[in-house]
């Protein structure tokens, strides 16, 4: 088998944006939620300090020192989260100022992983037994907003040299289905909308459009929506992969040991759920590795750390040795499955709010890099 891509999932929410501005204060980002995290039981590893301290990423000098590290420890590319509403994007300062302004962007790859679910305010959420924090926006669109973000991304992501394409064809991951199908009216004019999507990509080009679809069993967002039978929707929808996010969602947190649990059992559910969806998909399922769990930033810090729901949920914290078992598992994954285009996604680059972060930390050091380059090399 070919050495599979690593493509991180990148977090944009550490810089300042107009929208966090108007929502949260002046200056905000989520920096200031992190600086604010303090330890919440005990042996509890918090705050996270990052080894290069704060950043401004939307800066080409911040993104291009990201860069080299992915490129020096064998991360090939990122996955970026990208954010798109009913009146355009959010977050994308990250991306267009910084990752894809810097000197050495084609160094690595991108895509884009179109993060559609409702965003509500746990920045932070201040009350474990609220399970309906206030909407922010929906991330249900409708097919004219649908549209204004696919010929964005056309005419903005996809003819860069370094944009992810498999076969000729740029990647797209989305990752709520059930709220992709809510905001275009159903199945049947959600699969219109994506093969009109596919055609426009034509018409700009390229071969046609690979729709990555995000599947989980278990929603960790308050809002999130889930799918029963991804598989059947991802046929019908006309996707040509499927993926992971993150390893909690595929296993129900209530059932692990609070507030920190260990990160076998968790790790060995998620594996389970893919190889079901490998024996179950009509086309390749990408296994992920997660680096951990930990979203207690985003709780009310002067609260005690209680079970409930996101983000009060129990915490895993694995070391870079344990985090090696899982690119291990993914690797025989692929190997076993002759996945054609192999990937492996990591959450997360710079999930530092929820405990998942490649990027080195005073306690692991370079720890998880150093991981992804012992066990598949530079690239």
């Amino acid at each position: 088998m070919d050495r599979p891509q690593v493509l991180a999932y990148y977090f944009p929410d550490w810089h300042r944006d107009p929208r966090n501005a108007q929502w949260f204060g002046q200056d905000w980002d989520e920096w200031k939620l992190l600086e604010a995290a303090r330890p919440r039981f005990e042996g509890h590893r918090q705050p996270r300090i990052p080894v290069d301290g704060r950043f401004d990423e939307s800066t080409p000098a911040a993104a291009e020192h990201q860069i080299r590290l992915a490129k020096q420890y064998g991360v090939d590319g990122f996955l970026v989260d990208y954010y798109w509403y009913d009146d355009g994007p959010y977050l994308q300062a990250a991306l267009d100022n910084g990752l894809l302004a810097a000197r050495n962007s084609n160094d690595v790859k991108f895509a884009l992983m179109w993060a559609n679910h409702e965003l509500v305010d746990i920045f932070p959420h201040d009350d474990p037994s609220n399970d309906s924090p206030q909407r922010l926006k929906n991330g249900a669109i409708d097919r004219a907003a649908f549209e204004k973000l696919a010929r964005h991304v056309i005419d903005t992501y996809f003819a860069r040299p370094n944009y992810l394409t498999v076969d000729g064809r740029p990647w797209l991951s989305i990752y709520e289905l059930g709220n992709l199908i809510i905001g275009l009216g159903g199945v049947e004019e959600t699969a219109d909308a994506l093969q009109w999507f596919d055609e426009q990509t034509r018409q700009a080009g390229f071969v046609g459009l690979h729709l990555d679809a995000v599947i989980w069993g278990v929603g960790v967002l308050p809002t999130a929506i889930t799918v029963d039978e991804p598989a059947d929707l991802v046929r019908k929808l006309g996707f040509r992969s499927a993926t992971s996010y993150v390893w909690v969602h595929h296993a129900d947190l209530g059932g692990f040991e609070f507030p920190r649990a260990e990160i076998g059992p968790l790790r060995d559910a998620a594996f389970a759920e893919y190889e079901r969806y490998a024996a179950e998909l009509d086309v390749p399922f990408y296994p992920n590795v997660t680096v951990g769990w930990d979203a207690s930033p985003r709780t009310d810090q002067s609260r005690a750390f209680e079970r409930g729901r996101y983000p009060w949920t129990t915490t895993f914290d694995p070391s870079p040795e344990e985090f090696k078992e899982g690119l291990l598992l993914a690797k025989s994954f692929l190997e076993r499955h002759g996945q054609p285009h192999p990937i492996i996604t990591v959450n997360a680059w710079n999930e530092w709010t929820e405990g998942s972060a490649l990027l080195p930390d005073i306690h692991n050091g370079y720890g998880f890099l150093e991981t992804i380059r012992d066990v598949f090399g530079q690239g």
